[in-house]
């Protein structure tokens, strides 16, 4: 068996051990999670697309669960060391702890935003990328996510936010807050759509 067979073999299996363990998750807390399975390759890969590898500062991800948009990240050449991540599953923090070493993981409730990296993220993030089930939410909930992530950001740096839904998780027209949609991923199960956000 070559070398690239037992990688793609291990690589399956990996998948397949993070949808157990999400399915798992999601039967004990379903509003916690939002998702039955973790995020589909192309969704993360979208959603990374959004952030510049080159720019400074960390990079926040929200809700990063067993880490496939984490991983998205990474390839897309944000150094693991920028990245900043925080999940509530304490489960799914040790597991991130494991295959991304140099990360921050932080246990916490990413709703609690600005307390909780307050002391942690001392320059302006480059991004803040969210996988949270944010229309399990009140819309006072969402705009206060969101502007607490603004206050942690380098001006013009993204909120990335991944959707299910046909509407969009954030009020389009915000004052001083300029949102675009990315195309429906259809590939995604069930499609999905990304949504960008940077305050003017």
């Amino acid at each position: 068996m070559s070398f690239q067979t037992t990688l793609s073999i291990a690589r399956k299996n990996l998948r397949i051990d993070d949808e157990v363990r999400f399915i798992r998750s999601w039967i004990e807390k379903p509003l916690s999670i939002g998702a039955v399975t973790p995020s589909g390759r192309v969704l993360a890969r979208t959603m990374a697309s959004y952030v510049d590898p080159d720019s400074q500062g960390p990079v926040i991800e929200l809700g990063p669960g067993t880490g496939p948009v984490t991983e998205a990240l990474v390839q897309h050449g944000v150094e693991p060391r920028r990245l900043v991540l925080v999940e509530f599953n304490p489960v799914f923090c040790r597991l991130l702890r494991t295959r991304y070493p140099e990360a921050t993981v932080v246990q916490g409730d990413a709703y609690r935003l600005k307390s909780l990296l307050g002391a942690i993220v001392r320059d302006p993030a480059a991004a803040v990328v969210s996988g949270l089930p944010l229309m399990t939410k009140a819309m006072r909930t969402r705009l206060r996510l969101m502007a607490d992530a603004f206050t942690l950001t380098a001006p013009g740096a993204p909120f990335i936010q991944f959707t299910y839904a046909v509407m969009a998780p954030i009020p389009k027209a915000l004052p001083g807050v300029h949102a675009k949609p990315s195309e429906l991923i259809w590939l995604n199960l069930p499609p999905a759509r990304v949504w960008v956000y940077r305050k003017l």
